[in-house]
């Protein structure tokens, strides 16, 4: 191929932001007790701070045990004693973790002296040094200096590293390649215990329809997906409900027949923890069906129903309407966003609190599930979670609590309710850039560095990264049917932290939209081969192959070499491996970094070693993972 097709891409091609001679002090943050200040273990306490971009050259953490004085100290320095006399600790370089297009973000991670610490940050910009306190900003390089540096009632303060308090998360989940599976569209294994009126196999996908996938379904594919590489399973509701997704709870307790009995369900775990594959359930404890017995007894007994304090009734003299006669704009209870057949729960009455806490432990202590996904999480109050997380964690401690959470969710991540949550963020930042091109390489690297400094990293560790779910469109409709743009969007999530989530059918190249009319996401599985599109399955079982045998590429180490916004190239390093991206419609040449440059290197997803030279062509749309 000729040259005059293929761009010329070099370091020097990123726009560099421009450096202010004095910080911006209103830009300078940094919130105690939250993601910038927290425990990650017993003994390590992660500081992190914000500053404008490109505008500080050095931040140091000054850091100091609140009890260790020169001279003096009024209780031991933890009144906030006035005067020269605490010894101020020390000063330890942080280091500059990301930046986005606004801030550069800095982190250190320290040992406090006896778990104690009172701190500060001294921030050098190019012509001016700044000392950043709790209470004051103050401009040192004069005479005061000392004073001010030895100030304790100035200081930030982290009294104690109490191990209770650290976000502690179960590290199993650290290596877990999970698969979501729709439980009526995956496999029917039974056909007996079809529902009613079943569609057959691979009808087209209504908001009503049933197809027959159960758990005996599951069962005997159970060996498809650990050949695939898959160790957890994420199930969608498996609870009775009326419809085909079961968000409608009937009854919590029991196994819907149409997917099985309790024994079926015993026997897929007990077969899925022989092959090391986890099991994560759904529970939607935000809401219940409209058919539920608690909610029926408040539709036929009104005021007088022992359930009536269940629910936020609005007008009770309407409750007994028949649904379909209630109008969706004026529904006379509260409900999960205008849907009248799933009343919400109250979730601060106590009956509701301890009838729900029943049954996350009862799925844990009778099935021996591994992790709950918690639906419609953040409409349901912080209090019932830390009394879930509790009492679940009682039951089973390496359990692993993850919320649905679409936005930022760092209330619900500080260590006493969810250990993680879905990714969301992330998954938007990757279908953008990766799928339609709405944003372009420097924006990808600032929304992906957005979501890294939202959280402690432990949470980050495990947080569920997903292209897509039973929620929306299907990935590789999303990129308009090109399969070398979805290979780039999996092959990013898969050397991500965090664990990484299959859609059932991504795998095989599966489409579907979701839209007003259209339920395209959650078509039956195809299990005729010959319909696979086999590109796309040797793909996914090589880069789940490549991500369990290669730790580094779920490390948290993010280092953006190179994010071109005008080409669509990106050089992302992780410890000793290199990913190189070209996310564009055009064959590239790539001057490489020194580090790479005239290096033998290995390509690990083609399974060969490569003689690099100063340059490297890279074709359209393609990746090369070296090591």
């Amino acid at each position: 191929m000729s040259n005059k097709n293929k761009e010329n891409i070099t370091l020097s091609n990123q726009i560099k932001g421009t450096t202010q001679n004095s910080l911006t002090k209103e830009a300078i943050l940094h919130i105690p007790m939250s993601n910038y200040a927290y425990g990650y273990d017993r003994e390590t306490l992660h500081i992190r701070l914000r500053t404008k971009k490109n505008e500080a050259k050095r931040v140091i953490l000054r850091i100091g045990d609140q009890y260790v004085w020169d001279k003096g100290g009024a209780g031991g320095g933890n009144l906030n004693a006035s005067g020269v006399g605490w010894s101020g600790g020390t000063n330890i370089i942080m280091n500059k973790e990301v930046e986005t297009e606004l801030f550069d973000y800095w982190i250190a991670k320290c040992k406090p002296l006896n778990k104690r610490s009172r701190y500060g940050f001294i921030i050098e910009g190019q012509e001016e040094k700044l000392l950043f306190t709790e209470k004051r900003i103050i401009e040192l390089g004069n005479e005061n200096d000392e004073k001010e540096l030895c100030e304790i009632g100035n200081f930030f303060g982290y009294p104690y590293l109490n191990y209770i308090d650290i976000p502690k998360v179960p590290n199993w989940v650290k290596d877990t390649v999970w698969y979501q599976i729709f439980p009526d569209r995956f496999a029917n294994g039974d056909p007996s215990i079809n529902p009613e009126g079943v569609d057959e196999w691979g009808a087209i996908p209504t908001r009503d329809n049933f197809t027959g996938g159960d758990l005996q379904g599951v069962i005997e594919h159970l060996d498809y997906l650990s050949d695939l590489g898959i160790n957890g399973i994420y199930f969608c509701p498996i609870t009775i409900g009326k419809t085909n997704h079961r968000y409608d709870t009937v009854d919590y307790m029991e196994v819907d027949p149409a997917l099985g009995d309790k024994e079926t369900l015993k026997k897929l775990i007990e077969e899925a923890h022989k092959r090391n594959i986890k099991i994560m359930l759904d529970a939607v404890f935000n809401h219940i069906g409209y058919y539920s017995k608690q909610w029926q007894d408040v539709v036929q007994n009104k005021e007088n129903s022992r359930y009536k304090d269940w629910f936020y009734i609005k007008d009770m003299s309407k409750i007994d309407t028949p649904v379909e006669q209630i109008d969706e704009k004026n529904i006379p209870y509260e409900t999960f966003g205008c849907e009248k057949y799933m009343p919400k729960l109250n979730t601060e009455n106590s009956e509701v609190i301890n009838y729900l806490l029943d049954v996350g432990k009862y799925w844990i202590q009778e099935f021996d599930i591994d992790a709950w996904r918690l639906d419609v999480s953040n409409e349901v109050d912080h209090v019932f979670w830390r009394k879930f997380r509790e009492e679940v964690k009682k039951v089973k401690p390496d359990i692993y609590i993850l919320g649905e959470i679409w936005h930022g969710s760092l209330p619900w991540l500080m260590g006493d309710q969810f250990d993680s949550v879905m990714n969301y963020l992330m998954s938007e930042a990757m279908k953008k850039f990766f799928c339609t091109e709405e944003i372009n390489a420097e924006e990808f690297k600032y929304m992906i560095n957005d979501v890294m400094v939202s959280y402690p990293i432990q949470v980050s560790e495990v947080i569920f990264n997903l292209l897509g779910s039973h929620d929306t469109t299907r990935i590789l409709t999303y990129a308009n049917g090109n399969v070398d743009r979805f290979k780039l969007a999996y092959m990013f999530m898969f050397v991500q932290t965090g664990c990484p989530c299959v859609y059932y059918g991504d795998e095989i190249g599966m489409e579907g939209e979701l839209s007003s009319i259209s339920e395209g996401q959650r078509k039956c599985m195809e299990w005729n081969e010959e319909k696979w599109n086999r590109e796309i399955f040797n793909f996914m079982k090589k880069i789940i192959r490549l991500r369990k045998e290669n730790k580094e590429l779920r490390s948290i180490s993010n280092e953006w070499v190179l994010a071109d916004k005008e080409n669509g190239t990106i050089i992302l390093k992780k410890e000793s491996i290199s990913i190189i991206i070209n996310n564009s419609s055009k064959d590239i040449i790539l001057t490489l970094p020194d580090y790479l440059a005239n290096k033998k290197v290995k390509d690990l997803y083609e399974e060969e070693i490569v003689d690099l030279k100063e340059e490297l062509m890279l074709e359209k749309y393609k990746f090369i993972i070296l090591k």
